[in-house]
């Protein structure tokens, strides 16, 4: 194979035999581009070191199957585009035409740059394999249909693959792109499937199947994320876990309607699949116009604990991730919903600021005529009925203790009976002649217009020039049903969503301080493509702890705990109307970016002062929870979940071993922890903040004022003995490895 350099990247001829193996992480990704044909990914999975070129030519042959009877007389290759030309019969990744033609294009490879962000191991005859980050960009053409086709292919130093598309048309007239998507291959062992369900308030259930012959499609249509999203697909060795099992998951990083899919074919091929779900007519390319798919993320692990830990590696390597300590956060919503007296604000802001919160947020109801959910979005302008004197008054006030002011918008979104629509009913995204079905009272504004952009851009800029404002509470209260451009009123689902990340990056890039919150009705907009833009997400509008235990434990197989807002409820949660102790609310929340959604007012001087300890707790230990590795325990038992974080040299860990239910056996059993040093000696305290609640019951091993002290082997191995503990309960357990000094002491 012919290498030439051209900084920063390698030419690879690919007219012979030409494979490319990239190395990173532990994780091995086998590329095949020999014949110029487009990449076909030989493996994708755990670390292949010391892998040959003889080697690698055989595992390509390897993957070929036999002639079976009735196949095609030339086996299947399956490349990352599903083209049908090689004889793929499954979903394929491009659907056009040219009106009827040039529907099933062949693409030829015409260059291959292989970008190495680390040493490349060896360059030989037919294999180069790089070890660290690479990035490999194929380019390609069919002449006779007048297309060019881009794909990347990046591997992250944490092991995580991602992958997108760019279509081009070269050729006169329109090109009409109905999707654009990429595949990634599964072993024949990966015959479980793992992926998502859930609502408004019930975000991130997991659910599970077989992956039989055919589609497991999960389609989002809501012009949003959705919080019935697939979120990560994964499919694996069967009855894979946190522990144990090779899962292999995707992810397409995108906010707006998208497709995901694993399938199985007759012939025994697997894949995972994703793609941007194009609305038709949306996307209709003319000369020399290219389209780009999302980013779509693979992730493979050993067990869903190192599948995560790759995501959440390369999320805190991005440049953009927040690295400053993540700050208590109160947002007034559940407190004073829309009572917006100054009085009850101030007071609000002093019990805050006394419990130890950084950032106060004020929520919906202040501006325009938005004194209840039917009237005002879209007004961005400070209400001056509400507040005659504008904001200064409390921002000032909330300034003086200490404390951020933060904001609440909903830019994409309208209500009929605003000053906006009044005076621009063509704003409001809808089919040709009506208006869609409201939902919440209100309509979404159509920000692909030019129009409405710059009358939002510039309402919030004015009020970010005007105020000291250091983050924005975004929020997306309703889903994009029959979301066309007036006045013909076709589709704009794939408009409107870039022009939300280009309002985001506009805003970022004009205030570069600000910090700003996805919240789409609870998390219905938590993605990969809304995270290149914002700082954490709201996980769901109900913050019930109890539904919040199995919504957090879900929710980081994506996302690291810094990014995911985390709020201590009321006594009465505001959407189950179920009751918790403190002890139970708090923590379950330091477990995520901590905020209250609480009217501190009604506090008691008790509730007051066990919630200052949980904020000093959250502060003292952010941190580590903040940036370790996240590691789940497979539980032996139904009611007990256990969970926690281990710093990344091993040095101390936390752990939350949580009672969630009444068991059918008292007491428990042993418990074991992972993810420690085997051959490191901890420590181990209970550092839960304020009373102990009433159902402990410490078995006698449990660590006293001195604590207890043991081996990470014998933690993982032989393990200790569950606290009795009533149903919405825990304990936090703090590990610090001991010195070898302090070990022989």
């Amino acid at each position: 194979m012919t290498v030439v350099s051209l900084e920063p990247s390698l030419i690879l001829d690919t007219t012979g035999p030409c494979r490319v193996h990239l190395r990173s992480g532990g994780v091995s990704v086998l590329v095949d581009l020999s014949g110029s044909q487009l990449p076909s990914v030989v493996h994708w999975g755990g670390e292949l070191p010391g892998l040959g070129v003889e080697e690698a030519a055989m595992l390509a042959v390897a993957a070929v199957p036999h002639q079976s009877a009735n196949s095609l007389d030339v086996p299947v290759r399956a490349d990352m585009l599903g083209s049908l030309h090689a004889g793929w019969t499954g979903r394929p990744g491009l659907a056009g035409d040219r009106n009827g033609t040039a529907w099933t294009p062949q693409f030829t490879v015409t260059r291959v740059d292989l970008g190495v962000l680390a040493e490349q191991d060896a360059v030989t005859e037919g294999t180069l394999t790089t070890s660290g980050a690479a990035r490999l960009t194929v380019i390609a053409a069919d002449n006779e249909s007048g297309l060019e086709l881009a794909i990347e292919l990046e591997l992250a130093p944490s092991g995580l693959l991602r992958t997108r598309a760019r279509l081009t048309n070269e050729a006169e007239g329109s090109y009409r792109v109905q999707e654009l998507g990429l595949i990634f291959p599964l072993p024949s062992r990966a015959r479980e499937i793992l992926d998502f369900a859930g609502h408004w308030g019930g975000e991130r259930v997991p659910q599970r199947t077989a992956l039989p012959v055919g589609v497991h499609l999960r389609e989002g249509r809501k012009g949003r994320t959705g919080a019935d999203a697939a979120y990560v697909l994964s499919a694996g060795e069967p009855g894979f876990g946190f522990a144990d099992g090779q899962v292999w998951g995707m992810h397409v990083g995108f906010s707006g309607n998208h497709r995901a899919w694993a399938e199985r074919l007759s012939n025994g091929l697997q894949v995972l699949g994703g793609s941007e779900l194009l609305l038709p007519g949306e996307v209709a390319l003319e000369s020399g116009e290219s389209y780009s798919s999302p980013w779509l993320y693979g992730v493979w692990g050993n067990g869903l604990d190192d599948q995560a830990r790759r995501l959440h590696a390369w999320l805190r390597a991005r440049p953009q991730h927040p690295t400053r300590p993540r700050p208590v956060t109160l947002n007034v919503w559940e407190a004073v919903y829309f009572d917006h007296r100054l009085s009850r604000l101030t007071e609000l802001a002093d019990r805050a600021a006394e419990v130890g919160v950084e950032r106060f947020v004020l929520d919906d109801g202040w501006f325009g005529s938005r004194r209840d959910d039917t009237s005002g979005l879209g007004d961005w302008v400070v209400s001056s009925e509400v507040w005659p004197d504008g904001l200064d008054p409390l921002i000032n006030h909330v300034r003086s203790r200490g404390m951020e002011f933060g904001l609440w918008f909903e830019p994409e979104m309208v209500n009929p009976d605003s000053e906006v629509a009044r005076a621009h009913p063509e704003w409001i995204m809808a089919p040709a002649g009506r208006l869609p079905v409201e939902s919440r009272q209100q309509q979404v504004l159509n920000i692909g217009m030019p129009g409405a952009y710059e009358h939002v851009r510039n309402q919030m800029v004015a009020l970010l020039e005007r105020y000291p404002i250091a983050y924005i509470k975004w929020d997306h209260n309703r889903d994009l049903t029959e979301a066309g451009t007036q006045p013909d009123g076709r589709p704009g689902v794939h408009t409107q969503t870039l022009a939300a990340y280009r309002l985001m990056a506009e805003l970022k890039e004009r205030f570069p301080a600000l910090e700003i919150e996805s919240c789409s009705s609870g998390g219905a907009r938590v993605d990969l493509g809304v995270l290149e833009h914002t700082d954490r997400v709201w996980t769901s509008d109900c913050i019930d702890p109890l539904e919040r235990q199995r919504m957090h434990r879900w929710t980081q197989q994506l996302i690291p705990p810094e990014l995911m807002g985390s709020h201590i409820a009321s006594l009465r949660s505001h959407t189950t109307g179920r009751m918790h102790t403190l002890h139970f609310r708090a923590g379950t929340a330091v477990w995520g970016h901590l905020g209250i959604e609480w009217d501190l007012t009604e506090a008691t001087a008790q509730e007051a002062g066990e919630l200052t300890q949980w904020v000093a707790f959250y502060k003292d230990h952010r941190g580590l929870l903040h940036t370790g590795n996240m590691v789940r325990l497979d539980s032996f038992d139904p009611s007990l979940q256990i969970h926690g974080v281990v710093d990344q040299d091993g040095s101390q860990a936390m752990f939350a071993v949580v009672r969630t239910a009444v068991s059918d056996v008292e007491p428990l059993g042993r418990f074991q922890l992972r993810g420690l040093d085997p051959e490191g000696t901890y420590r181990l305290r209970d550092v839960t903040p304020g009373p102990a609640p009433r159902g402990f019951a410490p078995p006698p091993w449990w660590p006293g004022s001195d604590g207890a002290v043991l081996t990470g082997r014998a933690l993982e191995q032989v393990g200790v003995h569950v606290p009795g503990l009533h149903p919405d309960e825990m304990r936090m357990l703090h590990l610090q490895a001991l010195s070898p000094a302090a070990d022989q002491g």
